[in-house]
């Protein structure tokens, strides 16, 4: 099992509740690929460093995890079709 590090960076025009549905699908899909979460870190609303479909703010998310080689790809692909995402990356961490 590798660590992984899911960044999600979610639309600040989505609401609570949205914002809520989209890590918890995130989560899910991490689970469903044999993935084990290990910690989820709310940044807030930050200032993005250039403007992305209008927006100058976002909401952004920080999920690691623990998984086959596999899962990222699989994690990503989904994650890439998800409404109110826009923009994420999935990295592996360094053994330290």
């Amino acid at each position: 099992m590798n660590k992984y590090e899911l960044a999600v960076v979610v639309s600040a025009k989505a609401e609570d509740d949205e914002r809520a549905a989209v890590i918890e699908k995130c989560k899910a899909l991490i689970e469903r690929f044999g993935g084990t979460i290990t910690e989820v870190d709310e940044w807030g609303k930050k200032r993005l460093a250039y403007e992305i479909q209008k927006m100058k703010e976002a909401f952004y998310y920080f999920i690691r995890f623990e998984a086959d080689s596999t899962a990222p790809a699989e994690i990503e692909s989904r994650v890439r079709i998800m409404d109110n995402v826009i923009r994420y990356l999935c990295v592996r961490q360094d053994e330290a």
